[in-house]
């Protein structure tokens, strides 16, 4: 596609900025990433496409929630480094279930617009514990469990990991099984906390479990050992 040639990848190290507005209001909606394969996508598609830093993939909009952005009118500004999109939004464009992500007034600290859509289904217990741990990342570490992990020493959370870790093999060890269930929620809490503080997406695990189907666990770890 000629047109994308108008974009300075180069300068913007193969990720440009897009800004998405709602093409009916022109309410700004969100902002994300696409790279050229992205943009490709959304232009031959006529659905967003976008690529996640967090996930390190091209990720469809609303292909989990099925809130999906149909595309009216895509703007490039007169640097050629940002893309304005114009979009039909189905549902709502913020993870929390709000219309636009911009909702927290920066200087009052409110919260200007209410949860329209319960979206703890459609994007699955792990990604939302893991977005609301990244949400808390800043909060008092005084008030809150998850803001103190994530702001005191990096030791003190890989000792949570390790202590979870053991109270989870003991608890295989004693056959108890509310004990086990227990302990696993605690683990899996703990590593993404861990996760959170590198900015690693838990989509990134997936994609690293899918990778290994059909490769059997020894020749996977053989493979490891000769990297």
């Amino acid at each position: 596609m000629e047109q994308l040639n108008k974009i300075d990848w180069v300068k913007m190290d193969n990720l440009i900025p897009v800004i998405t507005q709602d093409a009916t209001t022109n309410e700004v909606l969100m902002l994300a990433y696409m790279n050229k394969e992205a943009l490709e996508l959304t232009i031959k598609t006529n659905y967003a496409h976008y690529f996640s830093r967090s996930r390190q993939r091209i990720w469809k909009k609303g292909e989990s929630s099925n809130h999906l952005q149909e595309i009216v009118e895509i703007l490039l500004d007169c640097d050629n480094d940002t893309i304005l999109l114009k979009v039909n939004q189905e549902g709502v464009a913020c993870h929390t279930g709000r219309k636009s992500c911009f909702f927290t007034n920066l200087t009052t600290n409110e919260t200007i617009s209410e949860i329209q859509i319960d979206t703890s289904a459609a994007y699955g217990v792990i990604d939302t514990l893991y977005h609301t741990i990244q949400e808390k990342k800043n909060d008092d570490p005084t008030k809150s469990y998850t803001a103190k992990l994530l702001q005191g020493k990096q030791n003190s959370m890989l000792k949570k990991i390790v202590e979870e870790s053991g109270e989870f093999t003991f608890a295989i060890k004693d056959d108890n099984e509310e004990e086990i269930i227990y302990e696993a929620a605690d683990v899996t809490y703990h590593m993404l906390v861990a996760l959170a503080s590198k900015n690693i997406s838990p989509d990134r695990v997936k994609q690293e479990l899918a990778r290994r189907f059909g490769i059997s666990g020894i020749e996977e770890k053989n493979s490891r050992k000769n990297s």
